[in-house]
């Protein structure tokens, strides 16, 4: 059977609710495990580093979609993808819908935006930008690198950190996980994820965001 060496985990709607409340109970679980634990979101870098700090997990985080990443607090962020063909894309969707950024001053790898238009219709446009996707989060959209993702960042740190990337368990919720969770040795979506990362789990479980996150720890003997 699996056993994690290490665990990577998305932050919004699998250990918090769905209003982004955390779940308590999933933080008491994860501060319970020995081995690493990898905070991997769409969210920026600060965000990410204040919730691993406030979880009490390890410093090592995934933000922005694996587009940075940070091996410790008072650290620096390692830039994995272009942002500047991501700018380029945001104003194809301009001109045809009223686009909404989030966080700008923040982000270094990607765009975020409004969930305020139809994603269908919005990837068709960027298509004529070479290297660069439209994701959704649940929470947000999210124009990335094509070059990027969650994925590939936790394989970066895998190697930094002298694991296989194989020794991860991955937990998700949302299709932009899909990556994290194939490359990990072990994916998880827990019961309220998207459709597709469910088809692309290992395992899918029988609760919810935090909830779902201590079923999953539980099922191998972590806590």
């Amino acid at each position: 059977m699996f056993m994690p060496k290490a665990v990577a985990i998305d932050i919004d709607g699998t250990i918090t609710y769905a209003n982004r409340a955390i779940n308590c109970k999933a933080v008491e679980a994860l501060r319970k495990l020995k081995i690493p634990v990898v905070l991997a979101t769409g969210n920026i870098s600060c965000y990410a580093r204040t919730a691993a700090k406030l979880i009490g997990v390890s410093d090592i985080v995934i933000c922005e979609n694996g587009g940075v990443v940070r091996f410790s607090y008072d650290g620096d962020d390692v830039v994995l993808g272009d942002i500047v063909k991501c700018l380029r894309a945001v104003e194809l969707l301009k001109k045809h819908f009223d686009v909404e950024l989030l966080d700008a001053e923040y982000r270094k790898s990607e765009v975020c935006l409004r969930r305020n238009f139809d994603i269908e219709e919005g990837r068709g446009i960027i298509k004529e930008i070479e290297g660069v996707k439209l994701i959704d989060s649940s929470f947000a959209y999210h124009i990335v690198d094509a070059n990027v993702s969650k994925g590939k960042a936790l394989r970066y740190i895998a190697e930094k950190i002298g694991l296989d990337v194989k020794d991860f368990l991955a937990i998700g919720d949302s299709e932009n996980d899909i990556d994290l969770l194939k490359t990990a040795g072990f994916g998880v979506a827990v019961a309220n994820a998207d459709t597709k990362l469910k088809d692309a789990a290992d395992l899918v479980t029988s609760k919810n965001d935090g909830e779902g996150v201590i079923e999953a720890l539980e099922f191998f003997g972590l806590i």
